[in-house]
């Protein structure tokens, strides 16, 4: 047998480098995926971190933007064990002195809550939701394509705004206000910045058309449905194996980086001409995470009853707050009332506690390699949303930034994003070529986070990659339904 039998080769297996080698696959190319660690997924992933029993995901929780990946939609992932559950509610956003402003699948009823505002945001987000496929189609999928120009145009005129402009320019009042500022916040850029409003108005649009779901089981039963496909297919996966060259691989095909530009460097150095090296090395990391994971003896006591229907909780209160909190963590400081992302899984899927018992997650944004403990803080914004929270209590981890750096290298200073998303580098991620996947090494590509579309689970930074590195021969994505 060769000693290089594969077509190609991937490093590193999670989402868009699992997708990168499924796309490739489908071309009827062998491929061979590499993983340092015990198990695919890389960020991707569930284990027991608290007391047995209790299945807490290690970093991403909840996935709109991979239900409505134009590739992934294509997969069937299904019949490999992925099963999507659906929260009542999507996403819920407790305010002090009033109700919880909720995000519901019908953009009408999530308008019928939010006051004078009601008809603004049907106005603005009816048309964005009826023409979700477009937009994804386009937003995420490879530079070219200019089906349904009237929705594109509607979406960029508000998406060109920073997200403390286009929510004060819509709105008149807190509760939508802050609603778009939850969301908006996951861009983890300062708000008064371009394209906070665009990754904002992204997820919101996902959440009306697709839900925000969560994998039955925990997040890792995501990677365990696409790895189970590709290896059903033929795939090879050698977990625990380190590639420190691309000459380790076996293949004298293609080798697609599912990394950081940073470790890109590091592995290829001497196969990449030395400014693209510099190039790579001047890549910009974003704040990081500190996450707290938690085994409950109860459901999350939300003071408005209502937050309990969501699977994803936003706390941090109206927009200027939010905005201000995001703004410390890119500026080297650390808030004492962030903006906390909480997702309690176990409310929606009982198989990740045991009978009676409940799973909590929680995390904020912090300086990049932040090593200040904000446990106690996380909790107060919890508590003062939740009281009694602390009594239910029955163990916690936290995972800090350096933390989530050790668990996997693409996380440099806790950034679980793949790097800033500012507008600079939005454009030239991860540097200024015309096909940014590619290297001046031909035989060289990168597929991760830190190549567009960018961060989250959606995994068409992989297969943006396949189809630059085999026009015309991966598979199609999924069909567009323009709108009339």
């Amino acid at each position: 047998m060769s000693r290089r039998p594969f077509d190609a080769a991937v490093i590193g297996s999670g989402p868009n480098g699992l997708a990168a080698a499924l796309a490739i696959q489908a071309t009827g190319r062998r491929v061979v995926i590499y993983e340092a660690s015990d198990k695919v997924g890389g960020g991707l992933s569930t284990d027991a971190l608290t007391l047995p029993g209790f299945r807490h995901d290690l970093c991403s929780a909840i996935h709109p933007m991979a239900v409505a990946s134009p590739f992934l939609r294509t997969l069937p992932l299904a019949e490999h064990g992925l099963e999507w559950v659906h929260p009542e509610v999507p996403l819920a956003h407790p305010l002090t002195d009033r109700p919880a402003v909720l995000l519901h699948r019908s953009v009408r009823e999530t308008a019928r809550a939010l006051g004078g505002d009601g008809r603004a945001y049907v106005r603005m987000m009816q048309p964005l939701v009826d023409g979700w496929q477009a937009l994804m189609r386009a937003g995420m999928g490879p530079p070219g394509w200019l089906g349904a120009p009237a929705t594109l145009m509607r979406f960029g005129l508000a998406a060109a705004l920073p997200a403390t402009a286009l929510a004060r320019g819509w709105f008149d009042e807190e509760p939508a206000r802050a609603l778009f500022a939850g969301i908006a916040a996951h861009s983890v850029l300062p708000l008064e910045r371009t394209p906070s409003a665009a990754i904002g108005l992204m997820l919101q649009i996902a959440g009306h058309a697709v839900g925000w779901p969560m994998p039955r089981g925990g997040a890792g039963s995501l990677a365990d449905a696409m790895a189970s496909l590709f290896l059903s297919r033929g795939g090879v996966v050698r977990l625990n194996t380190l590639i420190d060259d691309v000459h380790a691989a076996e293949t004298l095909g293609p080798v697609f980086f599912d990394t950081g530009p940073h470790a890109l460097a590091r592995i290829a150095e001497k196969h990449l001409p030395l400014g693209f090296l510099r190039a790579l090395r001047r890549y910009r990391y974003g704040p990081g995470v500190f996450k707290l994971d938690y085994a409950l003896s109860g459901p999350i006591p939300w003071a408005d009853p209502t937050v309990a229907r969501a699977g994803t909780v936003h706390l941090g209160g109206g927009l200027d707050e939010i905005a201000a909190s995001e703004w410390a963590c890119t500026h080297g400081q650390t808030s004492n009332r962030p903006y906390v992302l909480v997702a309690q899984q176990s409310v929606a899927d009982p198989s990740r506690a045991p009978e009676g018992k409940h799973t909590g997650w929680a995390y904020c944004h912090v300086p990049p390699g932040s090593t200040v403990d904000m446990t106690a803080i996380i909790e107060s914004q919890i508590e003062a949303a939740a009281p009694g929270f602390g009594d239910l209590v029955l163990a916690r981890t936290a995972t800090r930034p350096r933390d989530f750096a050790a668990r996997n290298p693409n996380y440099v200073g806790g950034d679980v994003n793949g790097g800033m998303a500012d507008l600079t580098q939005l454009l030239t991620r991860p540097t200024v070529r015309v096909v940014p996947w590619s290297t001046p090494d031909p035989r060289i590509w990168i597929c991760s986070a830190s190549t567009p579309p960018g961060g989250g689970v959606h995994g068409m930074g992989g297969y943006n990659a396949a189809a630059a590195a085999y026009p015309d021969e991966v598979p199609p994505l999924a069909p567009v339904q323009v709108p009339s």
